[in-house]
């Protein structure tokens, strides 16, 4: 039961966008936002043990929506993928500041031993990663406050994914030929 609510949740949280907007043409309004809420919630209760760096975006998330739906104010849950993009920032730059970098760590959970001379890249990949997260939460924001649902849709749940994996799968091929390079 805990495996499946963990799927469950965890493409909800990824469809969020796609969700919003089906949700807000097709569900009568305020419900959108109290499902939301308790998926954000039933994810919480899922991941709090695993993912603990995930737990302050999850809780901003409950109450973003759980205000959308007392406040019967849709636009509140358009911010969520703004809270989502603040919190990676702060997360990544935090690995920057006290290390070992967030790449690093990731880095590491395939090739162990990396050698001391890839550090300082997977640090400057970590602060490009920062530097996307920056640009989508902008983007993010903007798309919330001055577009269409339908923008706010097509960047928040097509463009941004588009851009973090197209950054994921470059960096990982490009770390391939530079850890051979540096050998």
């Amino acid at each position: 039961m805990r495996l499946t609510l963990q799927i469950i949740t965890t493409l909800v949280i990824v469809a969020y966008p796609f969700a919003v907007y089906f949700g807000l043409q097709y569900l009568p309004p305020g419900t959108l936002a109290l499902l939301l809420c308790l998926l954000l919630v039933a994810r919480f209760i899922v991941t709090k043990q695993q993912v603990k760096s995930m737990t302050l975006p999850i809780l901003i998330g409950i109450g973003l929506t759980a205000a959308s739906f007392i406040a019967q104010r849709h636009d509140w849950l358009l911010y969520y993928p703004v809270v989502i993009n603040l919190s990676m920032l702060g997360l990544f730059s935090y690995s920057l500041i006290n290390g070992p970098s967030m790449i690093e760590r990731l880095a590491r959970l395939k090739e162990p031993d990396l050698p001391d001379s890839a550090i300082p890249y997977l640090q400057s990949i970590t602060t490009l990663w920062c530097g996307l997260f920056i640009i989508n939460g902008v983007v993010a924001a903007y798309t919330a406050i001055a577009t269409s649902i339908e923008i706010w849709t097509l960047y928040n749940g097509l463009i941004a994914y588009l851009l973090m994996g197209l950054l994921l799968s470059g960096e990982w091929i490009y770390r391939r030929f530079w850890l051979k390079k540096h050998e």
